[in-house]
């Protein structure tokens, strides 16, 4: 039985020590988990949340779940086109169909992927074993491997343990933005004792501290290690961003040359500084952020 995914990918992602004043001041070091070079295509969390889940596929037609502008869909078609493996994406919106594509979902079937767009209400139930079977059915894919949204399950969670294990005796607190939870909740199971994850949702609405807490319980019988969320900083919810965003994103890469992605890592870069500058971190303290992707399109 293979034991890994058959492509070439960068790990353990480099760590990288940033000097910024505005942490320093306030007695914070901060490093920069760069998951963002562990593939040109297959970046950060999603490679480390796809890579079980395409295991256990064992061949099968992948079919998961996302809106037009999801991350998810396109690390999926991408690992689907180099893997050769079939993939099929239920999307948000059926509005959608009658459209041109964005260029996230233009990217999702130049890589291969079947897009099959369903309503709003459809969408909601995806979970529900009747309606799951009904959209399998709809695609042709009735033996499919399905992948939740945002890729977020026991096997993901699992893999992202590995993020965790490679920052232990690294940083006392370890952030990263937060879509359905998957990657905070492997993460905090793979520090050490007395390292804490701190998850920055992206998305409104509360619901990942739940969320989180079903997950590890998925994975590993039992909450664990120590971890916690600030839903402060999501800018009004998934893809949306704000001009103190943007700029806060552009004066981070003019200083530092690293290109920012809107959608998760500005969030959690800004946030991690409103936080520095609240006193949340004890001088001496070194915090990690995680960063998950690079803009898309690519600069």
């Amino acid at each position: 039985m293979v034991s890994r995914v058959p492509l070439a990918v960068r790990l353990p992602s480099p760590t990288e020590a940033v000097g910024d004043h505005r942490f320093a001041r306030h007695g914070v070091r901060l490093l920069l988990k760069r998951d963002d070079l562990i593939h040109p295509e297959l970046t950060g969390n999603k490679w480390r949340k796809l890579a079980p889940n395409l295991l256990a596929a064992k061949g099968r037609t992948i079919v998961t779940f996302g809106g037009a502008y999801s991350n998810h869909l396109r690390a999926t078609a991408a690992a689907g086109r180099l893997l050769g493996l079939p993939t099929v994406g239920v999307v948000r919106g059926d509005e959608l169909a009658d459209r041109p594509l964005n260029p996230s979902l233009a990217r999702c079937a130049a890589d291969g992927m079947r897009l099959h767009f369903v309503d709003r209400s459809t969408y909601r139930g995806k979970t529900d074993p009747r309606t799951l079977g009904t959209l399998l059915h709809a695609t042709g894919a009735e033996d499919a491997y399905v992948v939740p949204e945002g890729g977020s399950n026991a096997e993901a969670v699992r893999g992202c343990r590995a993020l965790g294990e490679e920052l232990r005796g690294h940083a006392d607190v370890v952030a990263v933005a937060c879509g359905t939870g998957g990657t905070l909740a492997g993460l905090a199971a793979g520090l050490a004792p007395g390292q804490r994850a701190l998850g920055i949702p992206v998305l409104r609405g509360g619901f990942l501290p739940a969320e989180v807490r079903a997950l590890q319980e998925d994975a590993f019988g039992a909450r664990r290690g120590s971890w916690s969320l600030d839903d402060r900083f999501h800018c009004g919810g998934y893809a949306r961003t704000s001009p103190e965003l943007d700029s806060f994103a552009e004066d981070f890469e003019q200083r530092h040359g690293l290109p920012v992605e809107r959608l998760y890592v500005a969030k959690l870069l800004y946030g991690l500084l409103v936080l520095t500058e609240e006193g949340a971190f004890p001088p001496g303290t070194t915090v990690a952020a995680v960063v998950t992707g690079r803009p898309f399109p690519e600069p």
